[in-house]
Formats: structure tokens, sequence, C-alpha cells
């Protein structure tokens, strides 16, 4: 048997290459099975031992893109995300898109009252139709190995604690459910004691069966970065004007304008959002890249 060579993730550590999650990785994205399996054979045949997992990541992107851009958009989503840095503004804005479109009423960085001091909230939200209030606390990285720790999920609990306190002499922002997100993913020990304490989380793969990757799916509610028909600096100036989700252009091809594309240009982008939210649901979370 032929060893399989050991190649470097994120964190810099050494694990041996495993081309059945790439395979799943690919699937998930919307590839069909002979595609993702090709894909993982020629991707596997240019490994050697300390190839890094974001260079297989981008042999396998290549590839897939060449087969199917809204699949291979898909798959870019999660470092997709990490293109609304620096700051954390358009991943807000984007979450309260989603949310949206969720059927919730959103309000953005809003100021609410607690037993002790005021805390400003990135969201504050409320479904009509299952007469629920949540707030939410966000938290933004750039660096897609960073996980969201138990320090985090420990002063988030202490918010809402007082804002809880408040909140039921405030018929003006009543309150049932706090809730901490991210773009990227929780330690285990941050996981551990939110389960315990009450604390209710949204990253990139958790909760499993309802994490960020699979809502984003079902809502068919992508970041604007996603595309792979546009530069970084013009995703950036998509951004910038507050263009921050693909379905915004789907309703208004005028967004697209700022960017100054040639008619084709402009059609090939439709098209390629278009496929994008047309393909099917993720119904787990596994995919890693």
């Amino acid at each position: 048997m032929i060893p399989t060579p050991d190649i470097v993730t994120g964190d810099g550590s050494h694990q041996p290459f495993n081309p059945m999650r790439l395979t799943i990785s690919l699937e998930q994205a919307g590839a069909g099975q002979h595609t993702a399996e090709r894909i993982t054979e020629a991707v596997a045949a240019t490994i050697v031992p300390g190839t890094s997992s974001r260079e297989i990541y981008r042999r396998a992107f290549t590839l897939l893109r060449k087969e199917a851009r809204p699949v291979a958009a898909r798959y870019l989503l999660r470092r997709a995300l990490l293109e609304f840095g620096p700051s954390g503004h358009p991943f807000e804005d984007f979450i309260s898109h989603l949310y949206r479109a969720e059927g919730w009423q959103v309000e953005t960085r809003k100021m609410m009252r607690g037993a002790c001091v005021t805390h400003e909230v990135d969201f504050y939200a409320s479904h009509p139709e299952q007469n629920m209030f949540l707030a939410a606390e966000l938290k933004y990285h750039n660096d897609p190995n960073y996980k969201t720790d138990l320090k985090v999920a420990l002063y988030v609990k202490s918010r809402f604690d007082d804002i809880f306190s408040c909140a039921s002499d405030s018929r003006a922002c009543p309150i049932d459910r706090g809730i901490l997100i991210t773009n990227t993913k929780f330690t285990s020990e941050a996981i551990a004691y939110a389960e315990c304490a009450g604390v209710e989380l949204l990253g990139w793969g958790y909760p499993h069966h309802e994490s960020l990757l699979i809502r984003m799916s079902r809502a068919k509610v992508y970041p604007i970065t996603t595309l792979t028909g546009i530069s970084g600096a013009e995703k950036h100036l998509l951004v910038d004007a507050g263009v921050i989700a693909v379905d915004e252009i789907l309703k208004d091809r005028r967004k697209l304008d700022l960017l100054h594309l040639s008619p084709e240009r402009v059609g090939e982008l439709l098209a390629e959002a278009d496929g994008l939210l047309s393909l099917p649901d993720i119904v787990h979370s596994s995919m890693s890249v």
C-alpha cells in the first residue's frame, strides 16, 4: 500500500491527506459524484509530503471552476466570508440580510438597556409569525483558523444575562433569546460551556444540522464575495457600496453598474449567480475548506 503523504493544515499541524474528505467537500458544494472523484484523483496525484491544505484547496477549486462556476463559487464559500474584512460591519450586514430572508425583522447595532448598564448589540430581530425576539453578538475573524473561544462565550453570556434581567421591565425591546454568531468555528470548550449554560451559538460548522453554512444554503443567501467572475478589487467595490449578497444583484442588476462591466461580463456574472442560488440545499456540515 502506498503511504498517504502528510499535509500541513492551516494551523501548522501535520496530518495524513484524506482524499475522502476532499471528495465529500466537493460533493457538498454541488459537484456530482464522478466529478468530485475525478478532481480528487487529479489533486491527489500532485500531493507530496508538506503540501499545504490551502494549496490542495486552490488546486481543487481551479479544476472545479472549469467544470461549473456556480459549484466552484459555493466551494469558495468559507473563504468568501473572510473577504468581507477587515471590518466586521459587512459581516453584520450580511447576517442581518440572512435573517431577513428567513422572515425576521432586523435592526442593526441597537442600544439595549440592561439591569446594570446599556449595551449595543450587533442586531436585534423579531419574528412576527413566531412572536420571537432575539439579540445577537457577532464575532468576525479574518483568519480561517481562528476559533471563538470560551472567554468570548463567557463575556457574551454575561452581557445577555444583564439584558435579560431588564427585559421583563421593558416592553420596548422584549427579548427571548441571545445568540453568539461567528464566521469561523468555536473551540470545543466554548461549545461545552454554551451547551451547559444555555448560550446559543451559530458558526461555520455549528450546530451540525443548523450551521451557518446550512442556513445560507437553505435561504439562498450567499456573500457577494463568493462569485468567481469578479476580481477581488471589484468585490471590495461592491461591499463598500453596501452590496453584500448574491441575491441582491439578481433582484436589481443595476447594482453592478458601479463596476462598469461589459454586457457580456454582466451576463456571465448573473448566470453564475442564478446557478449558485439554484444549487440543492446543503443538509449537513462537512465542508471544511
